[in-house]
C-alpha cells in the first residue's frame, strides 16, 4: 500500500478510515497500557508480598463478578441501536447505569461477610466494601464514552485511559510505600476510576447527561439487555472461572503467582478482545457478512490481519514465558514461567474464534450470543474443577485446554448463523497455533515438567 493511500485512509471519514484510525489508537493504547501495567507490577511485586496479590485477586474477582452479574448491556445497546445518538435514549441509559452502580455498592457491602467466610480471609470484610465504592463511581461515566465507540472515534478515549492508568499506578506505588499492604491496591483503584470519570466528563465531546426515564428507551435497553445480562453472568464464569476455582484450592501465595503468570500470558488475547469490542461491532453493524460477498471478503481480510498479528505475539510469549519471568521477577515468582507457557498454548483456539461472536451482538441477536457464552462457561468451569481435583494447578490448566476444544464447535455454530465463519482462516491458524504451542512446550519443557510434578 502506497504512502499516499495510507494517508488518505487514515484521514478519511469513511468506515475503513475510521476503523483504521480506531485500530491504531486501540493498539497504541493497549500496548501502552500493558507497558504501564508491567512497570507497576514489577515495582509493586518488590514492595509487596505475593499474598497481597492473592488477596487482591479475590477482591478483583468479586468486584468483576458483581459488575458482570448486573450488566444490562448499556454499551452494546448504544453501539448497535438505531437510537444510539438520541439524547433521550442516552440519558435513560445513563440513569440506568447510575442506579446500577449504587445498587452494586450496597450488594458488595452486604456480601463481604459471606465472601470472607468462604475464602477464610477476614480482611475481605473491610476490603470489599471500600473497593465496591469504585462501582458506584463508575456508574457516573458519561455516555459520551459509548458514543465515541459507536462512531469509531477513539483517539481521545485512548489518551484518557492512559492518563487514568498513570494516575492509578503512581497512587498505587505511593500508597504501597506508605501502607505496605493490599490496601494500596484497593485505594489506588478508587483514585483511578474517579480520575477516569472526571476526565471523560471534561474532555469527551457529546451530550451532558441528565437523569431521565423515557419508557420506550428503557424498554429497548432492558429488552436487549436481558440477554446481555445473562451473557455477562456466563461470561464471568468463562473468563474469571480460573481464579474463582483456584482461589478455593490454592494458597494465597500460589494464587498470586498464578495471577502474575496469567497477566503475562493474557496480553495477546486481551489486545484482540479490545480490538474486536471497539472496532468490529460497528463494522459488523454497517457491513453484515450475510448481506453480500463483498462484505464477507472485507471482513475476511481484516480477520486474517488481526489473527496473524495476535498469533505471532501469542507464540512469542509462549516460547519466551520462562525467560520473561526470570528476567522480570524475583525467585518467589519463578513458577509463573510455566504458567505463562501453558496459558499461552491454551489460548490458541480462543484467538482463532475471537472475531466471530460480536457479529451476533451487532445484528441484535443477543439471545444466541448468550447461548454460546453459557456453553463456554459450563465447559470451562467443568474443565477447571475436574482438572484441579485430579492434578492440582497443572490439571486445572489442562482442563482449560480441553474446554477450549469443546467450545470451538459452538463458536462455529454462531458464526455460521451470522454468515461470518471462515474455515480457511481457522484451518490455517490452527496449524500455525498448534506448531507454535508444540515449539513453546519443547523449549520450556524443564519448567513445564516441574509444574506437572508438583
Amino acid at each position: 500500500m502506497s504512502r499516499g493511500r495510507i494517508s488518505t485512509l487514515m484521514r478519511g471519514d469513511g468506515l475503513s478510515a475510521r476503523a483504521a484510525r480506531s485500530s491504531t489508537w486501540t493498539i497504541l493504547g493497549f500496548g501502552g497500557s500493558q507497558v504501564l501495567r508491567l512497570a507497576s507490577n514489577l515495582i509493586l511485586t518488590r514492595m509487596l508480598f505475593p499474598e497481597a496479590f492473592g488477596v487482591m485477586a479475590l477482591v478483583s474477582i468479586f468486584m468483576m463478578g458483581l459488575a458482570m452479574f448486573s450488566d444490562l448491556g448499556v454499551g452494546p445497546a448504544i453501539m448497535q441501536s438505531k437510537r444510539g445518538d438520541d439524547p433521550e435514549f442516552l440519558n435513560t441509559a445513563w440513569t440506568i447505569q447510575v442506579i446500577r452502580g449504587f445498587t452494586l455498592w450496597l450488594v458488595a457491602t452486604g456480601l463481604s461477610f459471606p465472601m470472607a467466610a468462604f475464602y477464610g480471609e477476614p480482611q475481605l470484610v473491610l476490603l470489599i466494601p471500600v473497593a465496591g465504592a469504585a462501582l458506584a463511581i463508575s456508574g457516573f461515566n458519561p455516555t459520551r464514552l459509548e458514543s465515541a465507540g459507536r462512531h469509531l472515534l477513539l483517539g481521545r478515549v485512548t489518551a484518557i485511559d492512559m492518563a487514568t492508568q498513570v494516575v492509578g499506578i503512581l497512587s498505587a506505588v505511593i500508597l504501597a510505600w506508605i501502607f505496605q499492604s493490599v490496601w494500596a491496591l484497593v485505594i489506588s483503584g478508587i483514585i483511578s476510576i474517579s480520575t477516569q470519570v472526571l476526565l471523560n466528563w471534561r474532555l469527551l465531546p457529546g451530550i451532558t447527561n441528565r437523569f431521565r426515564w423515557e419508557s420506550p428507551a428503557a424498554h429497548e435497553l432492558i429488552h436487549f439487555g436481558k440477554w446481555i445480562f445473562l451473557s455477562t453472568v456466563a461470561g464471568f464464569f468463562y473468563s474469571q472461572g480460573d481464579r474463582v476455582v483456584l482461589g478455593k484450592y490454592l494458597s494465597l501465595e500460589m494464587l498470586g503467582v498464578y495471577n502474575i503468570g496469567f497477566f503475562m500470558a493474557s496480553f495477546p488475547l486481551l489486545l484482540g478482545s479490545a480490538l474486536v469490542w471497539k472496532i468490529l461491532i460497528p463494522i459488523y453493524r454497517e457491513r453484515p457478512p450475510l448481506k453480500s460477498v463483498e462484505n464477507f471478503r472485507k471482513l475476511q481480510k481484516m480477520r486474517f490481519l488481526l489473527s496473524a498479528g495476535l498469533m505471532a505475539v501469542l507464540i512469542l510469549v509462549a516460547c519466551s514465558g520462562v525467560i520473561l519471568i526470570e528476567l522480570l521477577y524475583d525467585p518467589r515468582y519463578a513458577s509463573a514461567g510455566a504458567v505463562v507457557v501453558l496459558i499461552s498454548c491454551i489460548q490458541v483456539l480462543p484467538v482463532i474464534g475471537l472475531t466471530y461472536d460480536q457479529a451476533a451482538l451487532a445484528s441484535g441477536d443477543s439471545k444466541r450470543f448468550f447461548v454460546l457464552t453459557a456453553y463456554k462457561a459450563v465447559a470451562m468451569i467443568a474443565g477447571l474443577v475436574i482438572g484441579v481435583e485430579v492434578a492440582g494447578l497443572f490439571g486445572a490448566l489442562a482442563g482449560q485446554g480441553i474446554a477450549t476444544l469443546l467450545i470451538y464447535p459452538a463458536t462455529v455454530w454462531l458464526a455460521r448463523r451470522q454468515g461470518a465463519w471462515d474455515p480457511l482462516h481457522d484451518s490455517l491458524f490452527a496449524l500455525v497455533g498448534v506448531g507454535g504451542a508444540a515449539l513453546a512446550i519443547w523449549l520450556n519443557f524443564p519448567a513445564v515438567s516441574a509444574l506437572i510434578l508438583g
